[in-house]
């Protein structure tokens, strides 16, 4: 069996489990978490983790964030002198970064169609280093979920401490780990 059908099984069967409806926003987050090499070919086969949201009786929606940094770029006015500059690219032009990229999340999850049986699948998340922290856009955004937030997360998991890309020191965070046969 794949590293991936192993990871889509794991999240069938998360997804399969009964949803508490009175648990805490943190508790409502899947980080979905893999080798940051199989990136490609897990994008490659989103659509079995859709196959197997649908088979558990729930509804996906997905978003992805790899161009929201080009996105806020090409929207900034000194975008300009960002490029001809790039160590001015720092401190509060990236809070508004976080700020861009936490509104596009809480938007996707606050769409007519997002119900308590959603689960909302978010790719994307290592295209966010190191102008931002998936912790911090999760935690912050994290308010809106009504359903599931399913999180693809190129890293490690080890206990309640999460890795993106072993970029960082670790994050602990109260999210559900979901593995393949392998911890990451």
């Amino acid at each position: 069996m794949s590293v991936i059908d192993e990871l889509a099984d794991s999240f069938e069967r998360q997804a399969r489990l009964p949803w508490k409806r009175n648990i805490s926003p943190a508790e409502r987050v899947w980080l979905v978490v893999y080798d940051p090499a199989i990136e490609r070919r897990l994008r490659a086969q989103i659509g079995e983790f859709q196959h197997r949201a649908s088979k558990s009786g729930h509804t996906w929606t997905q978003i992805d964030l790899t161009d929201s940094f080009g996105e806020w770029m090409s929207q900034h006015e000194y975008a300009e002198s960002f490029f001809e500059e790039p160590e001015l690219l720092s401190g509060a032009a990236l809070e508004a970064f976080d700020d861009f990229v936490v509104s596009k999340l809480v938007a996707a999850l606050n769409r007519d169609e997002i119900d308590e049986d959603t689960i909302v699948a978010v790719l994307g998340t290592g295209a966010l280093f190191p102008f931002t922290r998936a912790s911090r856009v999760i935690e912050t955004a994290e308010s809106s979920i009504r359903g599931r937030l399913a999180v693809f997360f190129p890293g490690h998991h080890s206990g309640s401490n999460y890795r993106l890309l072993d970029a960082r020191d670790g994050w602990n965070y109260r999210a559900i780990p979901i593995i393949g046969g392998q911890e990451s």
